[in-house]
């Protein structure tokens, strides 16, 4: 399931991270599915169990996996997001599109949503 390559420059928690954000949001992994341990995982990668924790500390912060004593760590129920909040993405797209490029607008707004810029 989770591949990781030392010839990528990300960080190993990293490539970590978006695989496992990648599986939960693409169905691959469904909702309630128990993850491995955080030392079963770092073993099976031959990482250190820190680089593990540290992605999965991230999953949690960002509301995809939760982590419980004695139940491990599943993932989450995700929420669909509502047609309101599509219409007003859909329009800030819309009023800052050529201005902006893509990179930078989605560093904007995950800079916001961790509440680091207002």
């Amino acid at each position: 399931m989770i591949t990781l390559s030392a010839d990528d420059p990300t960080p190993p928690f990293e490539q970590v991270r978006k695989q496992l954000a990648d599986a939960i949001r693409s169905g691959e992994l469904t909702a309630h599915e128990r993850l491995p341990s955080i030392r079963q995982l770092a073993g099976d990668l031959r990482v250190a169990p820190g680089t593990v924790a540290r992605a999965y500390q991230q999953l949690e912060a960002d509301g995809l996996i939760a982590t419980g004593r004695g139940r491990g760590t599943t993932v989450r129920e995700t929420q669909a997001v509502s047609d309101a909040v599509v219409a007003s993405v859909a329009q800030m797209v819309e009023s800052v599109r050529g201005d902006v490029g893509l990179d930078a607008l989605l560093a904007t707004v995950a800079s916001m949503w961790e509440g680091r810029r207002r």
